[in-house]
């Protein structure tokens, strides 16, 4: 407990006091280094899982040429859209 009245002297004649008070955290966790580095790696981790089930469900069909008759005519006759 460093809390209490410290005392500094230097030589016989020069002496400063210094009052500490120190308060504890009652819900404070300790993280250490270890514990910093296992969350970070866990959510590198996650964001790579993510990323890979975004790009799985969006579907990309390899070798699949689109053909003519999957377009659709949105302008009749190849005339301008005026």
């Amino acid at each position: 407990d460093p809390r209490g009245l410290y005392t500094c002297k230097v030589g016989e004649k020069t002496e400063k006091k210094l009052q500490v008070h120190y308060r504890m955290c009652q819900n404070c966790i300790e993280v250490d280094a270890a514990t910093i580095s296992g969350i970070v790696i866990a959510d590198v981790v996650a964001t790579v899982l993510l990323a890979v089930a975004v790009y799985c469900v969006t579907g990309h069909d390899r070798g699949h040429m689109s053909r003519a008759s999957d377009r659709q005519n949105l302008i009749a006759n190849e005339q301008l859209y005026q």
